[in-house]
């Protein structure tokens, strides 16, 4: 695909507050979007994952803050929106991509490893829209949840994400009701099987793969850039009327019945 589908000014001016910013598909997002005007914060649980991505952007020209904060921490998570507020002037766009995964059978997983990583997907993108709302009341800004297609049929070994990325879709679906008197447009990304993440690489091996692309409509793998792509449309003016979409983006993969277990 072209290196740039978007007029590079197309988020100029807009503040955006990316979780898991530092790598992965929410790392891509937040460098694009800073490629594309926007002034971006990054944040995570450890300061130390966020520095590689502070300087790829800030090397490339654009400028951005990070600052640590655990999404299951509500106050660290209000001081993380606070401290960007105040660094910035406002908050525009709230990107929601802090996630964890592992691949485990439902029979041998352990109470405390699901409730750990609906805790970050879940119960984390609650924590950071409610802690973000006031500032995006303000600028009439708008909410990105990345999501999943996993829980959309049935995915093995990962009933753990599939719980809790079926939670995030409910999360649009009713803010994007409930806020968008405020003029807060709330709307969300189910990437489908991304080749080029850690999560990918680590969780699929190469046989499974090859299976799996030659059940994919478009006959290939998402990368990053989709997801890039995808979201700088959501977030850009292009997109003002859409609100409570979940916009799955994974070449038609799930509605072939295909999955990654």
């Amino acid at each position: 695909m072209p290196d740039k589908i978007f007029a590079e000014n197309i988020l100029q001016g807009k503040v955006a507050f990316v979780t898991g910013g530092g790598t992965g598909i929410t790392g891509g997002i937040a460098r694009a979007m800073s490629e594309h005007g926007a002034l971006v914060a990054i944040t995570s649980r450890k300061i130390e994952n966020l520095e590689a991505m502070k300087n790829a952007i800030e090397d490339a020209g654009g400028e951005c803050f990070a600052v640590a904060a655990d999404v299951r921490d509500f106050e660290a998570v209000r001081n993380a929106i606070e401290r960007t507020a105040e660094h910035f002037g406002k908050i525009d766009i709230v990107i929601n991509g802090a996630a964890g995964n592992f691949l485990c059978a439902a029979d041998q997983l352990s109470a405390n490893g699901f409730g750990t990583v609906v805790d970050i997907d879940t119960k984390g993108t609650f924590n950071v829209c409610r802690a973000a709302f006031e500032e995006l009341q303000k600028s009439r800004g708008q909410i990105l949840n990345i999501s999943a297609t996993l829980h959309y049929l049935a995915t093995p070994m990962q009933i753990h994400v599939s719980a809790a990325k079926a939670g995030v879709d409910a999360i649009t679906r009713n803010l994007s009701v409930e806020w968008g008197k405020h003029g807060v447009r709330v709307n969300g990304i189910a990437p489908g099987p991304i080749e080029d993440t850690e999560g990918m690489k680590r969780l699929l091996p190469d046989a499974r793969k090859e299976k799996i692309t030659r059940k994919i409509p478009l006959g290939r793998f998402g990368r990053i850039a989709d997801i890039e792509n995808a979201a700088l449309f959501l977030c850009s003016d292009a997109a003002s009327y859409i609100n409570g979409v979940t916009l799955v983006v994974d070449g038609g993969q799930w509605l072939q019945g295909t999955s990654l277990g």
